[in-house]
């Protein structure tokens, strides 16, 4: 199934799994559709099975949204307590479609607890109390965690509340990672249960030993003793004393903690010239992803962020980010720090969700199923896999998602079929009664919605200007990123609402000093496109700062 046919199902309102291998494009399909409800006016549940899965789509755990916590097990009265309190019945009350990312790691007992609460508060007898819910992950990824001394936690598939949900199979089937065809088809035949002496030669032909793999390739180890040490003297080994960079937050407390838990950046970073990172969350201006590895090559004397070279050349500053946990358009909670970690080594765990572009692989120590897939899936071809040490139990699926995958393959082929029998007028008026069911807006009325919350955004961000608040303030004040106020911005002086001279004292001094030698390149290179200017400045000044230069520009 490709994601456009995923998308089409999705948009009727119909439960769903969506499902496929590592590199298929998962998130892509629920970050496109998330676009599209938000669009008709819809907010999405977002959560995650875990704290770090929940910090990559910019949600929460499960257990946060529906009030559950760490809990195991919960009587009735359990239950009936959670769901009264007032601040998780409205949470759960105005969500229209929940979304559960890296099902594998949930359990069936997790899931039924969940669900229990959200049928509780809606008093409702239907599963999950009526609303759409999509399950997103693959079961071949890491599994459910189960307490020590206890029985083995069940898969949420064999769950009574997933037969209820009884979702529609999406199989996404196409490959946007891995371009590697002897790779992928190694991969295929883990997931099949059937890795032959083939598939077993073609991973032993990439041992190598420690010290024959270069220091920029990150490790990945099944322990965190393991990872923990070649970090510090790694560190440690480099000249000078580090450079330390502290994570900053704002919100209650119990979203910080789970925003801190699920950020792969530690909330004291320690840098040196030299030291080998890897980008922690996803900057496409600027050129890189969560994943891209780099080394430092010195610290922009301006600021004292990092200044990062990647393999392919490409040199760039790295400043602070956010992760943010986003409720009815709100900011709930955000932390701030440089997105960097360092990455001569990391956990097998920590790396599920991630795209490398090489990685050093001890498997000798994988202590259950799924957890070798998990790690050679990380890299993008068989060439920038490079394996350290091997267990037979590195190939080892589990039997019962082996035969389930089976099983999902072939509902999500008759799942595919019966949609594309369907006109497109059918598909039209799902997609419709879906919306309005949601209280979302059709395209007439969205137009409309969407022009006057336009209007209403830049008239509140333009009277935080006129009293005379920085960029930075107004940023805290709304909830806003500071990018999204520089397109307020762009738009209230392109409209002619205030003078851009008149706006200089918003934006920090630094800047401002630094227009006269912007201004210059822009003149050489042009200011339609920033990519030449900032290249040439070798990051030392980032985006945003280019993009409040040139408001200035020619005026």
């Amino acid at each position: 199934m490709t994601q456009s046919d995923a998308l089409t199902i999705l948009k009727t309102g119909a439960n769903v799994f969506l499902t496929g291998e590592p590199g298929s494009g998962k998130t892509h399909t629920v970050n496109e559709y998330v676009a599209w409800l938000r669009d008709k006016g819809i907010e999405p549940a977002i959560t995650a099975s875990t704290g770090i899965a929940a910090t990559h789509i910019g949600g929460i755990t499960l257990h946060s949204w529906s009030g559950i916590g760490i809990a195991e097990r919960l009587s009735e009265q359990d239950i009936d307590a959670i769901a009264g309190k007032e601040h998780v019945a409205r949470r759960i009350t105005k969500s229209r479609i929940l979304i559960i990312d890296e099902i594998s790691m949930l359990s069936g007992e997790t899931l039924a607890l969940a669900e229990a609460v959200v049928r509780e508060v809606h008093r409702s007898q239907e599963v999950f109390g009526g609303i759409q819910v999509i399950f997103v992950g693959d079961f071949f990824q890491l599994p459910p965690v189960s307490k020590r001394g206890a029985s083995r936690a069940s898969f949420a598939f064999e769950s009574a509340v997933w037969k209820a949900v009884n979702p529609i199979i999406c199989y996404l089937t196409e490959q946007h990672r891995q371009e590697d065809e002897t790779f992928l088809s190694a991969l295929a035949s883990i997931r099949s249960g059937v890795a032959d002496e083939e598939t077993l030669l073609c991973f032993q032909d990439r041992a190598v030993f420690q010290n024959d793999v270069s220091h920029k390739i990150p490790r990945l180890f099944a322990h965190n003793m393991d990872v923990d040490r070649i970090n510090a003297d790694a560190l440690a080994k480099l000249k000078g004393l580090p450079t330390e960079f502290a994570m900053t937050a704002q919100g209650s407390d119990n979203l910080v903690l789970g925003l801190k838990r699920g950020c792969l950046s530690p909330e004291k970073l320690f840098l040196k010239k030299d030291a080998v990172v890897m980008c922690t969350k996803n900057n496409p201006n600027i050129g890189f992803a969560n994943g891209t590895l780099g080394v430092v090559v010195g610290f922009n004397e301006e600021n004292t962020y990092p200044i990062i070279k990647t393999k392919d050349g490409h040199v760039f500053t790295v400043e602070p980010m956010e992760w943010a946990v986003e409720q009815d358009g709100k900011v709930r909670a955000r932390i701030t720090q440089v997105p960097l970690r360092l990455a001569w080594a990391m956990t097998i765990h920590k790396s599920q969700g991630m795209s490398m572009d090489a990685a050093a692989i001890d498997l000798s120590g994988v202590f259950e199923h799924g957890h070798g897939y998990v790690a050679l899936s990380r890299v993008r071809t068989l060439q920038g896999l490079h394996l350290l040490g091997w267990s037979e139990r590195a190939l080892l699926v589990h039997p019962r998602v082996a035969e389930q995958d089976a099983q999902f393959r072939i509902k999500s082929e008759d799942a595919r079929a019966v949609f594309e029998e369907m006109s497109d007028a059918e598909h039209s008026g799902m997609e419709e009664n879906f919306i309005r069911a949601c209280g979302g807006t059709l395209e007439a009325g969205k137009n409309i919605h969407s022009k006057k919350e336009k209007s209403s955004t830049l008239s509140k961000t333009l009277i935080l200007i006129q009293e005379g608040h920085s960029i930075s303030d107004i940023a805290k004040i709304r909830s806003l990123k500071v990018g999204t106020l520089i397109d307020h911005v762009e738009k209230i002086v392109e409209r002619g609402l205030c003078e851009v001279n008149d706006i200089k004292n918003i934006f920090s001094l630094s800047i401002i000093e630094a227009l006269p030698v912007i201004h210059e390149v822009f003149e050489r290179e042009g200011s339609e496109r920033l990519s030449p200017v900032f290249e040439h400045f070798e990051g030392m000044y980032s985006y945003e700062d280019l993009r409040i230069a040139r408001l200035f520009f020619k005026q």
